[in-house]
């Protein structure tokens, strides 16, 4: 495995195409339901995990993880933990957005905050949205970029947060998990970017601007 190589994970959830597609040398996880997806694409998951409640049956695989339905974690969760295990640092997270479980949904976001802490890069792409949570940390879009990109503090509170390039722009401001400062701000044809300093931050944005660049923050410097 070299450093570029990037883990994708198919959930149950809704899934409307690949954003950004695995290549060779990428590691591809079919999470439970998801292999319905793969396999509609005509895809070859190297690993089905799941409890495959989502499934009628469980499928014949030459990778196959089968975990009991009595557990403390998601499938979307365990596929994460058994890349993370193989050294994977870059996450794409499909099928983890919409459907009929918004309770997934949720736990798919608090996954991508702790991924966040941890140091990992993850984007949970799906429903024409791309959702990343950032710890210390910058992302920086195109002026190409188009639409609404809605910021949200994930913990107790974030500090230090710049919203630069955008129609309503924020200066080392603080942002608390209790008020939605951030929601529905606007691209409006100029570089943005959406900073923190210390703390995490949840950014989501359409999916047509693609993927932003990325840098780490020191806590000490604007």
């Amino acid at each position: 495995m070299s450093m570029e190589d990037r883990c994708f994970i198919i959930g149950a959830g809704d899934f409307d195409g690949f954003l950004e597609a695995p290549r060779s040398g990428d590691l591809l996880i079919a999470a439970d339901g998801g292999y319905r997806y793969l396999r509609e694409t005509g895809m070859e998951p190297d690993v089905l995990l799941g409890d495959f409640d989502s499934l009628e049956i469980v499928p014949e695989h030459r990778h196959l993880i089968r975990h009991s339905p009595i557990k403390d974690d998601t499938d979307m969760a365990l596929a994460v933990a058994y890349a993370k295990e193989e050294g994977y640092r870059t996450y794409y997270l499909y099928g983890g957005l919409g459907g009929r479980r918004l309770d997934h949904t949720v736990a798919n976001l608090q996954l991508l905050t702790g991924m966040a802490r941890e140091g990992l890069t993850a984007y949970l792409i799906g429903s024409g949205t791309v959702i990343t949570a950032i710890t210390n940390g910058k992302l920086s879009f195109s002026e190409n970029a188009a639409g609404m990109i809605s910021v949200f503090c994930m913990g107790e509170q974030a500090s230090g947060v710049y919203e630069k390039g955008l129609k309503y722009t924020l200066e080392d401001a603080v942002l608390t998990c209790d008020r939605a400062l951030g929601v529905s701000n606007e691209f409006i044809g100029e570089a943005g970017s959406v900073k923190v300093r210390s703390g995490t931050l949840l950014v989501m944005w359409d999916a047509k601007n693609g993927l932003p660049e990325r840098q780490k923050c020191s806590p000490g410097t604007d």
